[in-house]
């Protein structure tokens, strides 16, 4: 829901007015309904927006709420908005609108940044205090809303996109090689605050930033969640804890359905969706409106999984789409899905994400997602071989089943001018595993996956590609509690039946067993993971395009290796190592960095 913007100037001078409004243009598809401004003197705000709750004019933004002295923008949604309305009204405060926007503002002027404990929901947001010219942003536990921030000499900008800061100017575009490395290590995913520019960083999950009119700033993180075992639960059984979790997740939907417009269901045919679907129509939902989508098959491999999502269609009777991308539409997806990446996202289900979400959004606004699950409860394939490793060798172990690569194999893919002078993979992987709350080898796993590597792939690849096109994106398996509860669960319930046991088992009865049997599947989009033909061609123009050679990120000699046998390098986890060189130049070259 929504972009929003803004500028803080520190040294005396007003803010630029004209840099913001470029921003919040920038967004218009994450707002196509409707665009607001507000100016103070150092402070310019700016905001696109998707009208999901409260759909009056009464409901847009910039906020300002006259009486508290306070501006609100904000990109999201607080599920519980009218619980903490009804909680403020008896506090004393008065409302004029029936939005969550105003519910932040006033949450806030009533218990200053605890108000963030309060919040059940996916945010990202800006208040600005109109008496001390004070600045507090907020990003959700999760980080599933994005907040990107470029600081200069007397000046700090945010935005909900990365282009939304290149389109403001000013930005120093330099390629952090610290950021590199992480992006040819982690399946290109950068953890905040860095990004893979140097002068563009991201408030992490779980924090509040306060900033002083000075530009002096303090980061409070006000949530981690704990991978240990409950003394209060020592005594459940599996089935409590399948029981648990499923009552969890119930929840979890249940609050993900308030909107005042229809919320439809992303069905993959996985069993992550199918539950979410499963637990709609158990609370009663009909003529739900689901969507699958599938590509023809390549290299092999098969383009779509619509013999799993159609079972669940049916059991349910939902309003059911087969979405099928004709290879025409594949080619220009593949650019549009980059040109909608707020950072470079290796992973080729952004495409299919973002060709689904082209289509749904004509139907409706707001869509459920199955994504996270995997993350949180223990379904890659990179868990099992931890099971049974000391907690001391976590990182070594961990290393050697989910890096691409390690620090030493960089020299063969980077010139050496990219090249760093320490493993800064396998030191902030070290440093977050070294942090206590996490008892096992596969807990350390599941956190950093959950709270860093989920963040800014998965989580950041459904945010850019649904909003893309004014899509909603909501995503159960996220909700903070669910998430807590997952942390505590044993881990070998987790890793039971190949992953994701005890969601699995909890299932059963609710899903047709045909989905929770089968075997693993994803966004399957096989011309990518596949290179030929066109796609190839892209992947070689992006390459050797001039911008490229005068970039020199990549050795010559391995990218003439790689462009000759296009299918043959692959990462631990078998992605192509190709497509991971060119996703990254394309990114570059899209957004004009030279």
């Amino acid at each position: 829901m929504c972009g929003l913007a803004g500028e803080l100037t520190f040294d005396g001078t007003r803010a630029d007015r004209d840099a913001v409004a470029r921003m919040t243009a920038c967004q218009s598809h994450r707002g196509p309904d409707g665009e607001g401004s507000w100016t103070d003197g150092r402070v310019a705000l700016g905001h696109r927006r998707l009208s999901i709750i409260d759909l009056s004019a009464a409901g847009s933004q910039p906020m300002v709420d006259g009486p508290l002295g306070l501006t609100v923008v904000f990109n999201g949604c607080i599920y519980n908005y009218k619980d903490l309305r009804r909680e403020l009204e008896t506090a004393g405060y008065s409302f004029f609108s029936t939005s969550d926007t105003e519910v932040i503002g006033k949450a806030y002027h009533r218990w200053g940044l605890h108000c963030v404990d309060h919040f059940y929901g996916m945010f990202a947001f800006a208040i600005i205090e109109h008496g001390s010219g004070r600045a507090i942003l907020g990003r959700d536990r999760l980080g599933i809303k994005p907040l990107y921030l470029a600081e200069s000499s007397g000046r700090l900008r945010f935005a909900s996109t990365l282009p939304a800061l290149l389109e403001g100017g000013g930005v120093d575009t330099s390629i952090d090689r610290t950021a590199l490395a992480y992006y040819m290590t982690f399946h290109s995913v950068v953890p905040a605050p860095r990004t893979i520019l140097s002068g563009v960083r991201k408030l992490p999950p779980a924090t509040v930033r306060v900033i002083e009119p000075d530009g002096t700033s303090t980061d409070h993180l006000y949530w981690s969640p704990e991978f240990t075992r409950d003394p209060d639960r020592a005594d459940w059984s599996d089935e409590d804890w399948q029981d648990a979790l499923l009552a969890s997740l119930r929840t979890a939907v249940e609050r993900r359905m308030v909107a005042d417009v229809p919320v439809g269901v992303l069905l993959s045919g996985g069993i992550d969706s199918s539950l979410v679907v499963a637990l709609l129509a158990e609370a009663g939902q009909h003529g739900l409106k689901t969507f699958s989508i599938g590509f023809e098959s390549a290299g092999g491999e098969s383009g779509d999984e619509f013999e799993y999502s159609d079972i669940v269609a049916e059991r349910f009777g939902t309003d059911h789409s087969r979405i099928r991308i004709d290879s025409s539409r594949l080619l220009p997806g593949i650019d549009g899905a980059v040109r909608a990446m707020s950072e470079p996202m290796v992973s080729h289900d952004a495409v299919a994400f973002y060709l689904l979400s082209e289509d749904v959004a004509k139907s409706v606004k707001v869509v459920q997602s199955g994504q996270g699950a995997d993350e949180v409860l223990g379904g890659y394939d990179w868990y099992p071989p931890l099971a049974d490793v000391p907690r001391q060798d976590a990182v070594e172990a961990y290393a050697k089943v989910f890096f691409d690569r390690r620090w030493p194999d960089l020299a063969g893919l980077l010139r050496p001018e990219w090249l760093i002078d320490s493993d800064a993979p396998t030191e902030f992987i070290e440093e977050a595993f070294g942090r206590p709350g996490a008892e096992t080898a596969v807990d350390a796993a599941l956190r950093n996956d959950t709270t860093v590597m989920l963040v800014d792939d998965p989580v950041k690849r459904v945010d850019n590609m649904t909003m893309a096109w004014g899509l909603e994106a909501r995503v159960p398996f996220l909700d903070h509690e669910l998430v807590e509860l997952a942390g505590r669960i044993p881990p070998e319930l987790k890793l039971a039946d190949g992953g994701k046991g005890v969601l699995k088992r909890a299932a059963r009865g609710i899903v047709p067993d045909e989905v929770i049997d089968r075997r693993k599947g994803y966004f399957p989009v096989p011309a990518i993971r596949q290179l030929q033909g066109p796609y190839l061609e892209r992947v070689r123009d992006a390459l050797t395009d001039p911008a490229a050679v005068r970039r020199g990120l990549f050795a010559p000699e391995a990218v003439e290796r790689m462009l000759a046998a296009p299918n043959e390098t692959r990462t631990t986890l078998g992605s192509n190592a190709l497509w991971q060189l060119a996703l990254l130049e394309m990114w570059l070259q899209t957004n004009g960095i030279r």
